[in-house]
């Protein structure tokens, strides 16, 4: 696999097309005509690679391996276990999965097999070790890609077993279960490991240890079921390297964990552009928080696994990228990180669920269309900005995303059912940094705060013993941080803190809780600054939390109900560093103000002037991309940048390295060279 190189491609499924050899060898002049270098293969290919039991057929396989490598194409190979094939749901009927009301799925859609089934993880085995041994030293196959969006749980007897092995290993004896569920609320104390069970609509459900656990042992079941498919090839191959595609806000998984088994980490990114009262520019926003997220877990460039180059099928509106957009959203992609653009799909499948999905390569197989130009102009300009591979980005301002934290809180009961709005409260902190040119990372309650100058901590309620010692060096150290509203509630197992809260930060933010109001939505309360370092105004909505100071300086107060002139922001010193309290969740004008205000003289921005309104600039190693969200030119100092386009310049000097946008008529990479100089 090479290091240092921007891959351009596509998810490609021949075994759709074995009766039409004529569109495969078309397939190869077209993959030439867009600049493809890579393509993930096999992917939902089980039943080709296996039509019967132990009836495997990889010679159609290999015959497009080798002509893909002669033609210049690389394939990320993928293990089919994400959609089993029929006869073995039919001869099995333990790799059908369980729901939460204990009736088993029939056979049918994907990513709806039993984790721990032996008999599923033997057969998945078997099959990619043919794959390994038949493939694995080709030399055009550099990266495996293990299965397709793993999600979901299965509630089996199987499962539940594996549950309560995983339970015993983590608590050792029954006594420690209660007392870390607090079972003997309503009486539920377990008195046999056999009683234990996954929550269930129809069962135990109330207590929220339990339901936390259960997430954390999905997860960890899933994992291990990713771990046993690597395993199986890397015996093979002990030089495999993996991967997987993960998705967007995904609940159901701990993507720190998974970062830690992968060899490089990438994403399935579908964002709905162009929506009517929605700027282009803050959608943008909301896709750079996953590309940043994705390039954190492993503090590495990633792949954009997936993406569409024109439109989606499964989305309430099946919206077609604009013409730039295709151009500029994958280029956004690079600029946050990414070293691979690819799309679902190569070819558009003729039947089924996506027929109707975007692919590069329409029903009508034409290349002279829009969507197959414009993607041929991506790989253009991929392959101009290829010093930019590899590089990284400069570590500045860190945010707290954690997974076992969002499950607790959103199963708490408490203080407002109606929804807490975890994810909307990460955006609005980092749309405040990114607006502000601040690169950003995501770290959980097991990373190292080491090389970071501020870190953003937005509703901790989860908050471990060791992590708010974590956090107490971090500031002594003269560090910077901000912590909002409902944070410091209750330890890793669900448990209320008792005493002072925000838990063993008291003293850190130089105030306590003393109540929380929760807010129906669209109800909000006035905000004042006192002093000028803050704006002058604001709103609070969703949760206001109502503090004691003890230290702490007011920057902000409440200006209305029972809790007028309680603090809403403040500041602490601590240490050789300082902590900022947030009461409340605000509106998003604040955050550009606040984050603004702070970060000054802590980092310089990725672009040292204001930007005009929907231009985004951010910093990758030596590189500044400017990218303009708009559909009309954006003046950036002496420079134009088009609509819909991206000017790279060298970081230090500000020198215009290349320009990239799309126009029907030229679908070029525009400018004297057209290369990264």
């Amino acid at each position: 696999m090479t290091e240092q190189m921007l891959y351009h491609g596509a998810d490609y499924n021949p075994d759709q097309w074995l009766g039409h050899p004529d569109i495969l060898a078309r397939d190869l002049a077209l993959m030439r005509q867009a600049h493809i270098n890579v393509v993930t293969l096999g992917i939902f290919a089980w039943p080709t690679l296996e039509p019967t039991e132990g009836d495997y057929q990889l010679d159609w396989m290999a015959q497009v391996i080798d002509n893909l490598y002669q033609n210049g194409v690389q394939v990320a190979l993928c293990t089919p276990s994400g959609a089993r094939p029929a006869w073995l749901a039919q001869a099995y009927p333990e790799v059908r999965r369980v729901d939460a009301n204990r009736v088993r799925q029939l056979f049918g859609m994907r990513q709806n097999h039993c984790y721990t089934s032996p008999i599923y993880r033997q057969k998945v085995r078997l099959l990619n070790q043919q794959l390994a041994r038949r493939f694995g030293s080709h030399p055009g196959v550099i990266l495996w890609h293990i299965s397709n969006e793993f999600g979901g749980e299965c509630h089996c007897p199987l499962c539940q077993a594996a549950f309560r092995g995983w339970l015993r290993q983590k608590y050792t004896t029954l006594d420690a279960v209660n007392a870390a569920w607090n079972s003997k609320f309503w009486g539920h104390d377990y008195t046999d490991w056999e009683q234990i069970e996954s929550p269930a609509p129809h069962g135990e459900n109330a207590l929220h240890g339990l339901k936390l656990d259960w997430r954390r042992f999905v997860s960890h079941q899933t994992l291990d079921f990713y771990k046993w498919e690597t395993a199986a090839i890397r015996e093979i191959v002990p030089q495999a390297k993996f991967t997987t595609n993960m998705m967007y806000h995904f609940d159901g998984l701990d993507y720190f964990k998974f970062a830690k088994e992968m060899d490089i980490a990438c994403w399935d990114s579908y964002p709905t552009w162009h929506k009517p009262g929605e700027p282009e520019a803050e959608t943008a926003l909301d896709t750079a928080l996953m590309h940043d997220l994705m390039y954190s877990i492993k503090h590495k460039p990633f792949w954009l696994m997936e993406s569409t180059p024109s439109t989606t099928n499964w989305q309430p509106i099946s919206k077609v990228k604009k013409p730039g957009m295709q151009l500029l959203s994958s280029l956004q992609a690079v600029a946050h990180g990414a070293d691979a653009v690819l799309y679902f799909q190569w070819r558009q499948s003729r039947g089924a669920f996506e027929k109707f999905h975007g692919a590069v390569v329409g029903h009508d197989g034409r290349a002279d269309n829009r969507v197959f130009v414009e993607t041929a102009a991506v790989g253009r300009a991929l392959e101009s900005l290829q010093a930019v591979s590899g590089s990284k980005k400069p570590q500045q301002a860190a945010i707290v995303l954690d997974w076992e934290n969002k499950w607790a809180m959103e199963e708490a009961q408490g203080p407002r059912n109606a929804g807490l709005g975890y994810w909307q409260e990460l955006q609005r902190h980092y749309n405040g940094l990114a607006r502000a040119g601040i690169t950003v990372d995501f770290v959980n309650e097991d990373s190292d705060l080491a090389g970071y100058k501020l870190v953003v901590a937005p509703m901790l309620y989860l908050l471990r013993e060791d992590f708010a010692a974590t956090l107490r060096a971090f500031v002594a150290q003269g560090g910077t941080l901000v912590v909002t509203y409902w944070s410091g509630v209750v330890n890793e197992t669900d448990l209320c803190w008792l005493g002072d809260t925000p838990h063993h930060l008291t003293d850190l933010l130089g105030l306590r809780r003393t109540e929380i109001d929760a807010l129906y939505d669209g109800e909000t309360r006035r905000c004042t600054a006192v002093g000028a370092e803050m704006p002058p105004a604001a709103t609070g909505s969703i949760l206001c939390e109502v503090a004691a100071l003890a230290g702490a300086t007011p920057l902000m107060q409440y200006a209305e109900d029972f809790y007028k002139g309680s603090p809403a922001v403040t500041r602490h010193p601590f240490g050789a560093g300082k902590a900022y309290y947030l009461a409340t969740r605000f509106e998003e004008g604040f955050y550009t103000t606040f984050y603004e205000k702070i970060c000054a003289g802590l980092f310089p921005p990725a672009w040292p002037t204001p930007l005009p309104q929907g231009v985004h600039a951010t910093r990758r190693a030596g590189y500044i991309f400017l990218q303009n969200f708009t559909t009309q030119p954006a003046t950036v100092g002496a420079l134009t940048i088009p609509p819909y386009g991206t000017q790279l310049l060298e970081a230090e000097t500000h020198t215009s390295l290349c320009q990239c946008s799309f126009a029907p008529a030229d679908a070029g990479v525009q400018g004297a060279s057209g290369q990264v100089n």
